[in-house]
C-alpha cells in the first residue's frame, strides 16, 4: 500500500499530457477555431503550462486536436476546474458533432522541441498495443523515437502514454514540412518499425495529419 502510495504522489509531480480530439459540424468550422484560438491564448498564461497547440486536420477541416503539456497533474486540474475554461467549452458545445475525446497522459518518450514554423505538420498517431505485447510494443515504439530523432527536418518526437489504459499511446511528431515527414514514412526505420508492430497492435495505426491552427 505504501509503495503504490508513492507511485501515484510521484505521478501527481509528474508533467500531464492532454491530448483532445474534436469534431464540429462542418458549417461551423469557423465559429470553433475561434473559439479554440482563444481558449489556447488564454491557457497559455495559465501558472502551469508548457505548452498549449491546437490543430486544424489537413483535409478534414472541421476536426480539431489539442494538445496540452503541464508541469503536473495539479496545475492540469486547476485548469480543467477554471471558469474561463468552463465558459469557452460552453460555447464550443452547440458546435459539437460529437462528443470531445480527452486522454490524459504521461510522458514516455519527451524530447526538447524545436521551434515551429507556418509550414510545420503535425502528426498525431494513436497505437493501441496488445496487453501481453505492451512492453514489447513500448520497447519498439522508443527505439523508432531514437532513430527518427535523427531525420532530417524533424522538430518534434514524443510518445504520450495514456494514464488509466498504458497499452495506449500517442505518438506526436512536428516535420519542417511536408517533404521531410513523407520522407520519414518510407525511412528504413519507419518500415521496420511499422512491420514489427503489426502483430503487437490491437487496432488499426490511426495516423492523423495536421497543422497550427490559422
Amino acid at each position: 500500500l505504501v509503495a503504490g502510495i508513492a507511485s501515484a504522489r510521484a505521478q501527481d509531480t509528474n508533467p500531464t499530457f492532454v491530448v483532445s480530439y474534436i469534431e464540429v459540424a462542418p458549417s461551423s468550422t469557423r465559429a470553433a477555431a475561434g473559439i479554440l484560438r482563444a481558449l489556447q491564448d488564454a491557457s497559455r498564461k495559465e501558472p502551469g503550462n508548457t505548452g498549449f497547440e491546437v490543430l486544424q486536420r489537413k483535409g478534414q477541416p472541421q476536426q480539431f486536436a489539442m494538445l496540452e503539456a503541464w508541469k503536473d497533474a495539479k496545475a492540469q486540474a486547476a485548469h480543467a476546474a477554471a471558469a474561463n475554461t468552463a465558459q469557452l467549452r460552453d460555447k464550443l458545445k452547440p458546435l459539437l458533432a460529437a462528443p470531445i475525446d480527452e486522454r490524459v497522459h504521461t510522458g514516455f518518450v519527451v524530447g526538447n522541441a524545436k521551434v515551429t514554423g507556418r509550414g510545420s505538420v503535425y502528426v498525431l498517431t494513436h497505437v493501441d498495443l496488445i496487453g501481453a505485447k505492451k512492453d514489447e510494443g513500448l520497447a519498439a515504439i522508443k527505439q523508432l523515437s531514437v532513430d527518427s530523432a535523427q531525420d532530417a527536418g524533424i522538430l518534434r518526437y514524443d510518445l504520450l502514454q495514456q494514464g488509466n489504459r498504458p497499452n495506449h499511446l500517442t505518438l506526436v511528431e512536428v516535420w519542417r514540412g511536408t517533404a521531410d515527414q513523407e520522407k520519414h514514412e518510407v525511412a528504413a526505420h519507419t518500415r521496420k518499425f511499422r512491420e514489427a508492430l503489426l502483430p503487437m497492435s490491437g487496432s488499426l495505426y490511426d495516423q492523423r495529419i495536421y497543422q497550427a491552427i490559422n
